[in-house]
Order: C-alpha cells, then structure tokens, then sequence
C-alpha cells in the first residue's frame, strides 16, 4: 500500500504579514505629515525648517520621509524599542538613496534622557507621549523637547479625545489586502487610563490579535496646554481637523481657537519655544 502523501503547509496572509508594514498602511501618511510640518512651520516662521527630531519614531518613516524631501534637511529618530528601531533601519533608511542616508540618524534612548543637538522641530506623533501617566511626568517631557530646539522651534503633537474616546469599542477599517481594527479595550474615569490594542484580519480567515497594545492615559487638550506652558513654552496653537461633510474628518487641519463638539476628533497642537 503506497504511503500517504504528507499535505503541504501554506503559512496563512497572518503568519506572512509584517505588522510594522500593516501599521504603516493603517495609520500613518507621512508625506501628508511631512508637508504640514513644513507649511506650518514656514508660516510661523517665516523660513524653512532643516531639522527633525522624531520622538517614539518607530520605523522611523516620517523621519525618512523628511530627509528624502529636501537635499539639506536632516533627521533625528528616538525610540526606546530596538528591535523596531532595527527594523526602521533595514526597511525605511536602506531604502533611501545614499546621500540623505547620511542625513538621519536613529538613537535607541529615552526621549526623557536622550541629548540630541538643538533642531528646528521635535515631533511626538501616533499619540505615543500618551503613556506619560503623570503630570509630573508628561512636563518633564516637554522641559526636555524644549531644549532640544532652536530658539525659534517649534514643538508638534497630535491628539485625539471626544466623547467615543472613552468607549469601550472596535473600529474596523478595510484596506487592500486586509482589515485594521481599532479596539478601545479598558477606559478608568478616575485615572483616565485607557488600554487600546490593534488587530489585523485577512481574507483567508487569518489573524493578527494585539500586534499592537497601548496603556495610556487619554489626556485632555487643556491639560497638555497647560502642561506645555508650565514647562515653558510660549504660545501654543491647536490645528482642528475639519470635515468631510459625512461626519469624518477630512485629513486638512486649521488652526482653531476652540474646537467643536466632535463625537471623536483628531487634532495637532504647535507650541514655540
């Protein structure tokens, strides 16, 4: 009797997937971010931003993506996580033609700690200074981005809050190639603390559950004003996302004095030095 043929395994859209890529995809445009820093930055200053420093940079795209767009523009990206850092490296620096290569560099620190020469802005994107549970804590912070920067530098943050911030809930979004789901899975009124984690599903029935976990404190935007007043900057600016007329946001962001009253918002705040 012949033997029977072992089946040959098929890894699944899961078991092949890079999550660093899913994120990318999921979340972030940063040749949008990159041209809002410069246009916003050129407005208030009335000449271009050079430098950047990225804080919790990750893989290090916006970074990259700064230095690819202007031959004298360099970068910095801080990230305590190595391994994704390593990852930034080989799949986004290596990517860039040499010569700005040579303009970023990637520091495995402490944005707390780290010393980095004074640059034209710091950026702390994907809401990531979030886990910064203390007041104490989150003005060390900005003391810190603060003597990072050029006398005229400028400081920029994104936010999020409303009322479905705080919901127990997921939100799926369908991509090409797989779905990213959003899930708020713990919310503290008294601590504020709030525990999201993100998933990705495939077409083969496959998935990724919590290829990313975030314990945060869901902080307020006069909280973060105040703190980064207290820490010494000057005037803070708050750019409200506007809308796409469906009740979504439409990814343009203008200064706004006092917000609306959004079920969920995104925003950025811009605080001088």
């Amino acid at each position: 009797m012949a033997a029977t043929a072992k089946k040959k395994y098929s890894a699944t859209m899961a078991e092949k997937a890079d999550i660093h890529d899913l994120y990318e995809q999921s979340v972030q445009a940063v040749d949008v971010e990159a041209e809002f820093l410069r246009d916003t930055y050129r407005a208030l200053r009335r000449r271009d931003a050079l430098s950047l420093r990225e804080d919790f940079c990750g893989t290090a795209s916006l970074a990259c993506e700064w230095v690819r767009q202007g031959p004298r523009r360099h970068a910095v990206g801080v990230d305590i996580d190595a391994d994704v850092l390593d990852w930034g490296r080989r799949n986004r620096v290596a990517r860039l033609p040499e010569p700005a290569r040579a303009r970023i560099k990637l520091l495995n620190d402490d944005v707390r700690a780290v010393s980095t020469k004074p640059v034209d802005i710091v950026g702390a994107f994907n809401f990531s200074y979030f886990l910064f549970k203390t007041r104490d804590e989150m003005r060390g912070y900005f003391a810190r981005v603060r003597e990072a920067l050029h006398p005229d530098g400028l400081f920029f943050l994104d936010a999020f809050g409303g009322p479905d911030a705080s919901d127990l809930a997921k939100e799926t979004t369908k991509i090409d190639g797989f779905t990213y789901v959003w899930e708020q899975a713990e919310f503290e009124p008294v601590t504020s603390r709030i525990l999201c984690h993100i998933h990705f599903k495939f077409p083969d029935g496959s998935k990724i559950k919590r290829a990313f976990t975030y314990d945060w404190r869901l902080w307020t935007l006069p909280e973060l004003l105040e703190l980064l007043a207290e820490a010494g900057f000057g005037k803070t600016r708050v750019f409200w996302e506007g809308d796409d007329g469906d009740g979504s946001g439409n990814g343009i962001f203008t200064e706004h004095a006092t917000g609306t009253a959004d079920l969920a918002w995104i925003a950025y705040i811009v605080a001088e030095k």
